[in-house]
């Protein structure tokens, strides 16, 4: 998997309509692919106090320090204990590394704009921000995270951890 996302992730025009997909329970999500640094499997997590819940600490990733966020506290799903499938997908959201935490790394799907459509609004429903669309490939149906709004405004500051206060 990783040789064909690192070609992925050099070919700029490849990106397009390409999303990494992963589980949470039963459901799969998607990101798209130009956000993806690497993808590794779940290791040792050092825990920052005063954090949200979500926020599991930070990890030593060849030397440099990736705050951790684990997908199913941030969508408040039910927890559950890491396996050999869990993995942390390193994303770059502007200048800010981050790790997230998800159950399983599926595939890299092309999702065509014409497949996806608008994630349905209901009032007051904060969850429904992490929604850019709702996409469907090969009979399945794939929320479309917006990968920025993973990362919560003020609370990863900039700095070595990238951990606010």
């Amino acid at each position: 998997m990783s040789e064909e996302l690192e070609y992925l992730i050099d070919d700029e025009d490849t990106q397009k309509d390409r999303f990494l997909t992963f589980l949470i329970g039963e459901d799969s999500f998607g990101l798209e692919i130009g956000f993806v640094e690497e993808i590794i499997r779940i290791q040792e997590i050092t825990e920052i106090p005063s954090q949200p819940a979500y926020v599991r600490g930070v990890i030593n990733l060849r030397g440099k320090i990736i705050p951790a966020m684990d997908v199913r506290e941030r969508f408040h799903k039910e927890s559950r204990e890491y396996d050999d499938r869990t993995c942390v997908i390193v994303l770059n959201i502007g200048e800010t590394p981050i790790g997230i935490i998800v159950d399983r790394v599926l595939e890299v799907l092309n999702i065509p704009e014409e497949q996806i459509a608008q994630p349905p609004e209901y009032r007051g429903d904060r969850a429904t921000h992490f929604v850019k669309g709702i996409g469907t490939a090969d009979d399945r149906v794939v929320m479309l995270l917006e990968t920025p709004m993973l990362l919560p405004g003020d609370e990863f500051l900039s700095g070595d951890a990238g951990i606010g206060a």
